[in-house]
């Protein structure tokens, strides 16, 4: 899952950076509204952390333009605790959720998935396809009941293709979703880190859909 933060507190950035990264999720970092804004309407993401009190252009507005273009990823609202107003207007603006400063990182962390899971339908913190089972709080995965070893990247694919389970994901969907953007778009790491799983999980649970990506759904499911 790819996540960008748009805080220019430079300290509270890399901390928001460090935190997701070490749940697992690729991160890309704005540090003012202009560039946060660029990012988002240009770039795919699973959920944004966008503060309100932004140089160049304010939080507020820089949500009204992704709305307006029709960007639906969720976001997730930075806002001063004694300024309600501002959560209000955050939420009229579209904001899926908000957090008041100075904020714990873990509920930071349990609000994100939480909205991405909303996103993909899930309720639960925990997805269930077929033997495999994926615990999104723990960031940890186990097949017939017994824990996996998964690289980050494993885990990262895995995680995807559950949140999407039953639907086609193309490998430039995945490629998008789960590195930044600086990452090698032509390289196949696709394809191996698929082929790994495939001998971790059962070489049934993902289908290649031959021209157009990926699926993953439970052996009796299949086609």
């Amino acid at each position: 899952m790819r996540i960008l933060v748009v805080e220019d507190d430079v300290n509270l950035n890399r901390q928001l950076v460090e935190a997701l990264q070490e749940a697992g999720y690729v991160v890309d970092k704005a540090f003012d509204g202009e560039e946060g804004h660029f990012l988002g309407d240009t770039e795919p993401y699973d959920a944004v952390i966008l503060d309100i009190g932004l140089p160049e252009m304010d939080g507020i507005t820089v949500l009204e333009k992704w709305r307006a273009a029709g960007r639906i990823m969720p976001v997730l609202l930075l806002t001063a605790r004694d300024r309600w107003s501002d959560k209000v207007a955050g939420i009229d603006a579209g904001a899926d959720d908000y957090v008041a400063k100075p904020f714990h990182l873990e509920e930071v962390l349990a609000r994100i998935r939480a909205l991405i899971r909303r996103a993909a339908g899930h309720a639960s913190s925990e997805i269930v396809c077929g033997p495999v089972r994926l615990d999104t709080k723990s960031s940890k995965a186990s097949v017939d009941g017994k824990a996996m070893k998964l690289t980050s990247h494993e885990y990262r694919l895995l995680s995807y293709l559950m949140h999407h389970m039953g639907e086609v994901v193309s490998r430039t969907e995945l490629v998008e979703h789960l590195y930044d953007q600086d990452f090698d778009r032509d390289s196949n790491t696709i394809e191996v880190f698929v082929g790994r799983l495939r001998k971790k999980i059962g070489t049934d649970m993902i289908e290649t859909v031959r021209g157009l990506g990926y699926r993953i759904q439970a052996p009796q499911e299949a086609k």
